[in-house]
């Protein structure tokens, strides 16, 4: 089955079966590998893209569910300005160790910051749980999200 979907802002068709999950489509069909495969069953956090502005885990996330819905991933989340805030925070506090889970974690707190703009602590640990480090780094995760909630939209 062909479905169209508008990712990044533009559209892609993708000839395969409904139950597909959206990570899958991205980076096997579209070539878009940016988004990671970490667990498979949501726990992780890694393959979190947005869908309609809202954190979504894609490796659970059939095809056929999306519908008109439009879908951003980390290849185009900075043309967001709550995505390029969350990714000038990461490179001024070296936030990224190994990388892996940085996309999915980027994803989640562009998400948080597009919809609170000055995030307690709390909204934070909310937003950011089930985003799974191994590394460990989430305090920078933390400080790197308050530093973009300080950031003008010029930045």
């Amino acid at each position: 089955m062909t479905f169209s979907l508008k990712i990044n802002g533009a559209n892609h068709q993708a000839d395969v079966d409904p139950d597909t999950p959206l990570l899958w489509v991205l980076r096997d069909v579209l070539g878009m590998t940016g988004t990671k495969f970490g667990c498979g069953m949501a726990l992780c956090g890694a393959c979190t893209v947005h869908l309609d502005g809202n954190p979504i885990r894609s490796c659970i996330t059939p095809v056929g569910s999306i519908g008109t819905s439009a879908i951003t991933t980390i290849e185009a989340v900075g043309e967001t300005p709550a995505g390029r805030k969350i990714q000038r925070a990461w490179l001024d506090l070296e936030v990224v160790q190994c990388g892996y889970c940085q996309s999915g974690q980027i994803m989640s707190a562009s998400a948080l910051i597009a919809s609170n703009a000055k995030p307690s602590d709390t909204d934070i640990d909310n937003a950011m749980s089930g985003n799974i480090c191994r590394c460990g780094t989430y305090g920078r995760i933390r400080a790197a999200i308050k530093h973009a909630a300080q950031l003008s939209d010029a930045n």
